[in-house]
C-alpha cells in the first residue's frame, strides 16, 4: 500500500484497538478503595496487636526489674557478710602479728610459766585453724559476690532491651491510633456511629433476670463472678495497657474479671489462651475466654447465648457483642 493509505490503515487499527480496550476496561478497572470504616477497623486491629506485644514486653520488663532488685539485695547482704568476715580475719591477723617475733622454742624457754605457754600455743594453733577457715569463707564470699554481680549485669542488659522493645511497641500503637482518629474525623456522623455504636450502658441497665440466668449457667462460682464483674464494667473506656478498675484493654478486662474471682491470669492474649482447658465453640459456657483473629490478638468473656463482653477499641467502650462479630480463633475454660 502507498504511504498515505498505510498510515490511514494503522490509524484505523489503533482506533479499533483503543475502542476494544475501552469496552474491555471494566475487566481491568482499578479496585475500588476500601470503605473508610474498614481502614479504621484495620488500624485498630494493628494497634491491638501492638498493644498485646507491649503488654508482653512490659510483663517481661517488670520480671527483669524484679530479678535485678532481688540480685541487688542479695549482693548487699553478701557484701555485709564479707565485711564481717574481713573484720574477723583482720583481728586474727593482728593478734598473730602482736604475738610474733620470737621462735616458739625460745618463747617456751623464756616463759615464766611453761604450762601456760603450752596452753597458749595450743590456743594459737586453733586460732590459726580458724584463721584458715575465715580465709576460706572470705574467698567463697568473694566468688559469690562476683557471681551475683555478673547476674545483675545480665539483668541490666535484659532490662535495657525490654525498655527499647516497649518504646518500639508504644510508638507503633500511637501511630496506629492516631491514624484511626484521623480516619474517623473524615467520616460522616452516620459512618462513625456504625463503628463506635452505643456506650454499652444500656446493656448494663437491662433487666437483671437475663443476667441472673447467664450466671446460673456458669460452670462454677469463680466463672460466675468473672462474668458478674464484666457486667459491672460495661461502658468503661478502652485504654491500651489498662487492667482496671476504671479502664481496660481487651486482655486487661478478662484479667481483671478473673482477678476479682481470685484467679490469676497471664497478661497477654497469647498466654491467656493457654491458661486453661481448650473448649470448642459448641461447648462454650459463661466465663469462657473467647479469642479472635489468626494472631490471637483479641479476647472477650463469653456470657452465653452467642454473646460476649469485651473491650473493643478506643472508639468503643466495654460492651456486649456477638461472638461471630470477628473471626473466631479458639476458646479456653479457665476454671
Amino acid at each position: 500500500m502507498g504511504g498515505t493509505t498505510a498510515r490511514a490503515a494503522v490509524t484505523v487499527v489503533l482506533a479499533g484497538t483503543a475502542t476494544a480496550a475501552g469496552f474491555d476496561g471494566a475487566a481491568h478497572a482499578a479496585p475500588r478503595p476500601a470503605p473508610a470504616g474498614a481502614d479504621v477497623d484495620r488500624l485498630y486491629r494493628e494497634a491491638e496487636v501492638a498493644t498485646e506485644k507491649y503488654n508482653g514486653a512490659k510483663e517481661r520488663a517488670d520480671s527483669a526489674r524484679e530479678r535485678l532488685r532481688d540480685l541487688q539485695d542479695e549482693t548487699a547482704r553478701a557484701q555485709a557478710r564479707l565485711n564481717r568476715a574481713r573484720e574477723a580475719l583482720g583481728a586474727v591477723a593482728a593478734a598473730q602479728y602482736r604475738a610474733g617475733g620470737l621462735d616458739p622454742a625460745l618463747r617456751l624457754m623464756l616463759s615464766d610459766d611453761p604450762d601456760a605457754y603450752l596452753d597458749g600455743a595450743a590456743l594459737a594453733e586453733r586460732a590459726g585453724s580458724r584463721h584458715h577457715a575465715e580465709l576460706g569463707r572470705v574467698r567463697a564470699q568473694l566468688r559469690e559476690i562476683e557471681k551475683l554481680r555478673g547476674a545483675a549485669r545480665v539483668e541490666v542488659k535484659t532490662l535495657s532491651t525490654r525498655r527499647a522493645e516497649l518504646g518500639r511497641h508504644k510508638r507503633t500503637i500511637t501511630e496506629k491510633l492516631s491514624a484511626a482518629r484521623q480516619a474517623l474525623s473524615r467520616m460522616s456522623p452516620e459512618e462513625r456511629a456504625g463503628i463506635t455504636g452505643g456506650t454499652g450502658r444500656a446493656a448494663r441497665s437491662a433487666g437483671g433476670t437475663a443476667r441472673d440466668t447467664v450466671l446460673s449457667q456458669a460452670p462454677n462460682a469463680r466463672a460466675a463472678q468473672a462474668v458478674a464483674y464484666a457486667h459491672q464494667k460495661l461502658g468503661s473506656p478502652y485504654v491500651w495497657g489498662a487492667t482496671g478498675p476504671d479502664a481496660f484493654d481487651c486482655s486487661g478486662l478478662v484479667l481483671a474479671a478473673y482477678r476479682s474471682a481470685g484467679v490469676s491470669l497471664p497478661r497477654t492474649t497469647y498466654a491467656q489462651i493457654d491458661a486453661g482447658r481448650r473448649v470448642s465453640r459448641s461447648e462454650l459456657l459463661p466465663g469462657d475466654l473467647v479469642f479472635f483473629y489468626s494472631g490471637i490478638s483479641h479476647v472477650g468473656l463469653y456470657i452465653g447465648n452467642g454473646q460476649m463482653i469485651h473491650a473493643p477499641n478506643p472508639s468503643a467502650p466495654v460492651r456486649v457483642a456477638p461472638v461471630d462479630q470477628m473471626p473466631f480463633a479458639g476458646a479456653t475454660r479457665v476454671v
